[in-house]
């Protein structure tokens, strides 16, 4: 999730670092007193705030300074061969069904990235890690109107992206 909602590998670590943190320093006592069922609707919200936190500090960045983007390809192409090594075609698929598999699945996955902050945790939230509108709501501390709203619109532009790429 914090991947995909900042882009970098390096800072995605940090911000899921930076929660587990939060979350053994903050509620410790949650451990003590057995409670262990709320960890994971807590910690999707702490991770959600350093999200929503790095974003922030991210504009204020951009304000002040230009950063330059990192090269897509650092020239490692024995790191690039060997992930096309490891890659198992599926028997069912013939090679033109698996590569428009694999171009719809990159595509839904950039259509996902472009969706705003909000719409994408929601989306991957109830999507991916299979919340209810509840548990998303309070992840996100936000109402489960809230949560329905940003989770369609999502729903209709990842369609819309895919259905206009096809």
């Amino acid at each position: 999730m914090a991947m995909l909602a900042v882009k970098n590998e390096a800072d995605a670590l940090d911000i899921v670092q930076d929660s587990m943190i939060k979350l053994a320093t903050s509620y410790g006592q949650l451990a003590e007193s057995g409670e262990q069922e709320q960890w994971r609707p807590l910690f999707y919200r702490i991770l959600q705030n350093c999200i929503m936190d790095f974003h922030r500090k991210e504009s204020r960045i951009k304000r002040w300074f230009v950063r330059s983007k990192p090269f897509a390809n650092d020239g490692d192409e024995e790191e690039d061969s060997a992930d096309l090594d490891n890659l198992s075609l599926n028997v069912e698929y013939s090679p033109e069904q698996y590569l428009q598999q694999t171009q719809m699945g990159e595509q839904a996955l950039q259509a996902v990235e472009a969706l705003p902050v909000k719409q994408q945790q929601c989306f991957l939230l109830r999507c991916w890690e299979g919340f209810s509108v509840q548990e998303t709501a309070q992840m996100m501390n936000i109402g489960e109107g809230s949560v329905k709203t940003h989770y369609h619109r999502a729903l209709q532009k990842i369609q819309q992206v895919l259905n206009d790429d096809n």
